[in-house]
């Protein structure tokens, strides 16, 4: 509406998703139409639908309809020297319940480098001299220091005792952000880290007393940098471990390669048990590294448990195609679970998560869950008797889109985007597969009359029209079938829309049908030129 403060409410409780600051500009707005093109607006949120873009009371008077977009502005970044960072730092959290851990974690890491310059070596894994000797280097930094920090003694101490040491978890969370920050720079998209980011876990330490300089010393192997940490009884501990890993996409993938590297299940009573019921496609390569342009076709479960095997010979690992679920608990029953030590879920949707995690509630094993959306990501450890468990609390439900609004009214380019796939899947892949197994299988005419609904006569339908009705005998059939496919996608289908729902159309109400989110389409020509 017209006002000082410029109103936008978002149709059919849509959530428009921004952020106060975001900047939007607009299309296919009636009435108001100076706003078409405009130079991008900044956003005030009121609510998850409605927003603010400032005044608009000189504007023209707004009708309806109307598409906003978001528009990603340039922003400069300035950055101090490195000299003038170190002695004023500035510190991006990455864990507001560790607001006092950056100011002396910098410190540490200076003291670190001058213990080093001092005696050519790192301080000894939890050697109480070393210790004590760079707490009073990291005490002398403190006092030179414009403003010095009240000092934390034991976690200095702590630090000192593991300065030594290195694990592959660890060393995976500053590649990927190494990697983001490369990304970043090439791209110019997205905010960089400014100056300083420290990231700890001190609280996988284990409990004092549980390690000493004896138990810490290394033992000539590729676990020296763990035993380092950890000690030579929780060494030997992850070697028995037993552990089930539910999928092995891009998530499986990383929990299969860290385990690996930590030496889990590398003695002979231990274990890692992998299933995942999928083949490897060529989509898959960019993000689930442990796969090769050479497996695609292959079970994921498979090549993976091969993968991990050539990075640590020890390991054992049992590669399973089963799906988790009631249909096979025959195969995962009570035997099965009380074996294990936990379960590291891969999965990529919430019912087999929620499946999963009443199976290890029941059995009252830990369960490491995670996920991923887009450059989001989240971990959840649950315990048992002490954390909640992953279906105490509830996830949004997954976001589909309606069939109908696919057919008839898309109107943001993932409705294109999933349309485009599923006609796809249905002419390529599904219709082939079907027909292959009717012509292959002995079983296919059996299995498809037990299907529900309409489901049998759908599925034999597609059999005669890819045997029978449009199979092509020449090149010049193929090119006949994609012409006359174009004309009903494109024109015949478009028009028919159009016949039943023209574009003066109104709704019972008196408002016009073609408003809001569903935006009238028009009928394309076949140009053999274009």
């Amino acid at each position: 509406m017209a006002d000082e403060k410029g109103v936008v409410t978002c149709l059919e409780e849509t959530r428009h998703g921004f952020e106060d600051g975001d900047h939007v500009t607009f299309s296919e707005v009636q009435g108001m139409v100076e706003l078409n093109g405009c130079e991008p607006r900044k956003v005030t949120v009121f609510g998850p639908y409605t927003f603010g873009i400032g005044d608009t009371s000189n504007l023209s008077d707004y009708i309806r309809g109307g598409v906003a977009t978001q528009v990603n502005m340039p922003k400069k970044i300035s950055f101090k020297s490195f000299k003038d960072s170190v002695a004023e730092p500035e510190f991006i959290m990455s864990d507001f319940a560790k607001m006092d851990r950056p100011p002396q974690l910098h410190l540490a890491f200076q003291g670190l480098h001058m213990f080093k310059q001092n005696n050519n070596r790192l301080p000894r894994p939890w050697n109480e001299e070393d210790a004590t000797e760079f707490l009073s280097i990291v005490k002398e930094l403190n006092a030179k220091i414009k403003e010095p920090v009240e000092l934390n003694e034991d976690l200095l101490r702590r630090f000192s005792y593991i300065a030594e040491g290195d694990i592959c978890p660890m060393q995976a969370v500053i590649g990927g952000i190494t990697a983001q920050e490369i990304m970043k720079a090439c791209s110019g998209k997205f905010h960089p880290i400014v100056q300083w980011l420290y990231f700890d876990a001190l609280e996988c330490l284990p409990e004092e007393g549980l390690v000493n300089e004896e138990l810490a010393q290394p033992m000539g192997c590729r676990y020296d940098g763990q035993i380092g940490i950890f000690g030579r009884d929780f060494q030997k501990k992850l070697a028995s471990l037993k552990y089930f890993v539910v999928g092995s996409g891009a998530i499986g993938c990383e929990h299969l390669k860290n385990m690996a590297m930590m030496g889990i299940a590398s003695e002979p009573e231990g274990k890692i048990i992998i299933t995942d019921m999928d083949l490897i496609e060529r989509s898959n390569l960019n993000r689930q590294f442990l796969f090769r342009p050479w497996d695609v076709g292959e079970m994921k479960s498979v090549v993976a448990a091969k993968a991990v095997t050539k990075m640590n010979p020890s390991v054992n690992v049992e590669a399973h195609q089963n799906r988790v679920g009631p249909e096979t608990e025959m195969v995962y029953d009570d035997d099965f679970f009380e074996s294990l030590d936990g379960v590291a879920n891969a999965l990529d949707n919430i019912d087999a998560r929620t499946y999963m995690d009443r199976r290890c509630v029941y059995y009252r094993k830990p369960l490491l869950e995670s996920g991923t959306l887009g450059t989001k990501g989240n971990v959840q450890v649950v315990i048992p008797f002490l954390t909640e468990s992953y279906a105490s609390s509830q996830d949004p439900p997954e976001r589909s889109i309606p069939i109908c609004t696919l057919k008839n009214f898309p109107n943001a380019i993932e409705h294109t985007l999933q349309w485009a796939r599923d006609e796809f899947e249905g002419l390529y892949k599904q219709a082939a597969e079907n027909a292959h197994a009717y012509l292959t299988d002995s079983t296919f005419m059996e299995r498809t009359l037990k299907l529900a609904g309409n489901q049998p006569l759908e599925v034999l339908e597609t059999v005669k029209r890819v045997i029978i009705d449009d199979r092509p005998e020449s090149f010049q059939h193929c090119v006949m079938w994609a012409r006359l496919h174009w004309e009903e996608q494109y024109h015949n289908q478009i028009s028919q829309l159009l016949y039943n729902f023209p574009p003066d159309q109104l709704t019972s109400t008196g408002a016009p049908f073609w408003s809001g989110p569903k935006r009238c389409p028009k009928p394309l020509n076949f140009d053999v030129n274009n």
